[in-house]
């Protein structure tokens, strides 16, 4: 004792000196790794090992007298007492303290300890199990009796005191006894299990098989009143079959659990029931009666539950069907995702053209193989019949309208989805009138306010002109010009009249057309080459003559270059260089200069085309000089090109070597790059012209290239900048 205060006191005072030292004394101050290292994985594999480790058994207690066995079990009964009233309600105690008395064969004392249990808690099942089964071990039969029938009447609904009960009766061969103990425990509305124990006594008690049948059918019939369930009704086929073999019998148990079943909506039967019910028809070889009820099956049970029954039937279809048997089982499950993928998005476009195909050609195969089995034609109302199947699929496409009207893109897809519907009204069924409803019903739904689609009102004018109705293929036209003209629109409306002879609506057409959009350089262009095509040469120069006037076009360069192709087609050269003229006080680009001078040349007039060259070049010299733009140098080189190669055509010698002269130089060179930010990004080799005939670039050029070439001489390991004397290209 003194030792261990003395151990207590003086780590008391070493945790007092521990916290008397400062702070960095009572850290650690080697923090080197320990020469012997212990992982986690050791600590905890160690400390496994300790829980296995055996301990000394107690020693046997041998017991020779009476005496000693009395002081033995009154110690024993004082130690249960002692634990039991400090706990009460330790169920695990009195069990324990039970079980000792039966081993002492003290009977009647263990039956007292249950009894006193029971008083403190009756609603323990393993009580009244563990109380029955010590009578049973110990052939009280009468006094277990009593025990179950008091566990039964006070807790009913376990199902485990009635099974043990009749189980014991069972086993005694009390087979009244244990029926009666089944009915008692019917009359409480058991679950299933207790239902097919009851069937399975009664195959195993005594008697005929007829009678056991009849029993049986009598329990069952019970069963199903109770429960009306789609497992019970299966289980009753499948055991009437595999009793009795009866298959009239059978089927009427199935088609009996169909129409109870009915009342409460197809939800209620699952695939479970309709897989038993069709194995059951293949077993017996019906197989015409299997593929219905599978076809039944399918059409009615909901579309998340049929994956598995898709597969039954396919493998059906694959052993005692025919190929179409396959493609359709193939359809069917094709639709069937479909319609699960629709569901989560009906607005995806892409899935009801697939959809609608599947249909089609579903649709094709059995037209086909109809034509093929009746020489003398299809049914007329069943190919109805087939197209309805479709039409109603694209009725619910196109009521699904996207959810955003105010942006095109969203509806593409949709406006394709009905100009697919019109042309199967028109191309499959024939039926004109209902092709005429779909182009006006998608005509309707489109918001003409915010776009509309040039190409629809196009098809619908298209479709009246196969239909030999020009004031109705006009009335469309002139609607879509009204509400939201489009050029393409008037494209159609123009090349339509102009094919059916009808110039003057073309004149109108184009009038309004320029009304709406006078920046359109093409329209420009077609109205005049229309009436150049009529040979009216006053309109079609007055119509150029208008739209070179104004003030915004979006392609005036092709304008000017369709009015001076159609003056020099008609050979008005003066009004030509007229144009030009206008042109170059517009703008003075070096391809308006070349073609000024190869018309020039064209017509035999070098002399004015060579004026022009040099006008050109004296204009972009002094560009270049001004400003030093790199644009304005390229566009030089580009004209002295053009030069040379006139001069080789209509020059002499002198005139060639002259222009050869004044031909650029190609240097390539290296310039640094800057980011957004300011930072360098390295270096970009461009080319840069240097111009012999200049006397300022040509000083700093000869310059340049004395430096580089003393350089050269010097160096061995490259040049920043490389000279390559050749024409520029």
């Amino acid at each position: 004792m003194s030792t261990s205060t003395n151990e207590a006191s003086n780590l008391a005072e070493a945790g007092l000196r521990e916290k008397r030292l400062p702070r960095k004394m009572r850290e650690v101050q080697n923090k080197a790794p320990a020469p012997q290292q212990i992982t986690a994985e050791q600590i905890l594999r160690e400390a496994h090992e300790m829980q296995f480790e055996k301990q000394a058994a107690p020693p046997r207690q041998q017991i020779s007298d009476p005496e000693e066995l009395r002081m033995y079990k009154l110690r024993k009964r004082k130690n249960f007492e002692n634990t039991l009233r400090r706990n009460r309600m330790s169920i695990g105690v009195w069990l324990r303290y039970a079980t000792w008395e039966e081993s002492q064969k003290e009977f009647e004392r263990s039956r007292s300890i249950f009894e006193r249990l029971l008083d403190i808690d009756y609603q323990s099942a393993s009580v009244w199990l563990k109380y029955a089964e010590m009578e049973m071990r110990n052939k009280f039969i009468h006094r277990a009796r009593n025990v179950w029938d008091r566990a039964v009447q006070l807790l009913p609904r376990v199902d485990q005191l009635w099974f043990k009960y009749a189980l014991m009766e069972e086993n005694l061969s009390n087979f009244e006894g244990a029926r009666r103990i089944f009915e008692r425990w019917m009359k409480w509305n058991p679950g299933h299990k207790a239902w097919m124990s009851y069937i399975a006594l009664e195959q195993r008690s005594v008697g005929s098989k007829a009678d056991k049948l009849h029993r049986c059918r009598l329990i069952y019939d019970r069963y199903i009143a109770q429960h009306a369930t789609e497992t019970a009704f299966v289980q009753y086929a499948e055991w009437e079959y595999r009793q009795s073999g009866s298959v009239e019998f059978t089927r009427r148990i199935y088609e009996t659990g169909m129409r109870e079943m009915e009342h409460d909506g197809d939800e209620a039967l699952s695939v479970t029931f309709y897989e038993s019910f069709a194995k059951f028809e293949i077993a017996c070889k019906e197989y015409d009666r299997a593929r219905t009820i599978y076809q039944y099956a399918l059409d009615h049970v909901a579309r998340h539950r049929v994956h598995a029954l898709f597969e039954e039937y396919m493998l059906f279809e694959k052993r005692y069907g025919s190929r179409a048997r396959i493609d359709d089982v193939i359809t069917r499950k094709k639709r069937l995702q479909y319609e699960e993928a629709l569901a989560r998005t009906p607005c995806d476009y892409d899935m009801w053209f697939d959809y609608i195909k599947l249909e089609e050609q579903n649709v094709l195969h059995a037209m086909a193989r109809d034509d093929n089995a009746d020489a003398d034609g299809g049914d007329v109302r069943k190919d109805e019949g087939r197209w309805n199947v479709i039409r109603e699929l694209y009725e619910r496409a196109v009521s699904h309208e996207p959810p955003i009207d105010t942006d095109k893109r969203y509806w593409r897809r949709y406006i394709y989805l009905w100009i697919k519907y019109a042309m199967f009204e028109e191309l499959q069924c024939k039926h004109m009138a209902r092709a005429r409803a779909v182009f006006s019903q998608c005509l309707q739904r489109i918001p003409h306010t915010h776009f509309t689609f040039g190409k629809l009102w196009i098809m619908a004018a298209e479709f009246e002109l196969r239909r030999h109705d020009i004031s109705a293929m006009r009335r469309i036209f002139g609607a879509s010009i009204g509400k939201c003209p489009k050029q393409n629109v008037f494209n159609a409306y123009i090349g339509i009249e102009y094919q059916l002879g009808e110039f003057d609506r073309c004149r109108r057409i184009y009038e309004k057309y320029l009304e709406l959009f006078p920046t359109r350089s093409k329209a420009w262009s077609d109205y005049a080459s229309l009436e150049d095509k009529l040979q009216e040469y006053e309109r079609a120069a007055a119509i150029y003559e208008l739209g070179v006037q104004q003030t915004v076009l979006d392609e005036p360069q092709t304008l000017w270059s369709n009015y001076i192709e159609f003056e020099v087609r008609h050979r008005h050269y003066t009004r030509v260089r007229e144009l030009f003229q206008r042109l170059l006080s517009k703008t003075k680009h070096v391809r308006v200069w070349i073609n000024y001078a190869q018309f020039e040349a064209q017509i035999n007039e070098p002399i004015l085309a060579r004026n022009i060259f040099k006008s050109a070049d004296t204009h972009f010299k002094q560009q270049c000089q001004q400003s030093q733009d790199m644009v304005d140098i390229e566009q030089r080189a580009i004209l002295l090109e053009s030069w040379l190669q006139f001069e080789s055509f209509w020059g002499n010698e002198t005139q060639q070597n002259e222009i050869k002269s004044k031909q650029p130089i190609q240097i390539k060179k290296r310039r640094p790059i800057e980011t957004a930010d300011g930072s360098h990004a390295g270096y970009e080799e461009y080319y840069h012209y240097q111009f012999p005939d200049d006397e300022k670039q040509k000083d700093s050029f000869q310059t340049l290239l004395q430096k580089a070439k003393a350089w050269k001489m010097g160096q061995n390991d490259g040049v920043n900048e490389e000279t390559v004397q050749q024409p520029a290209s």
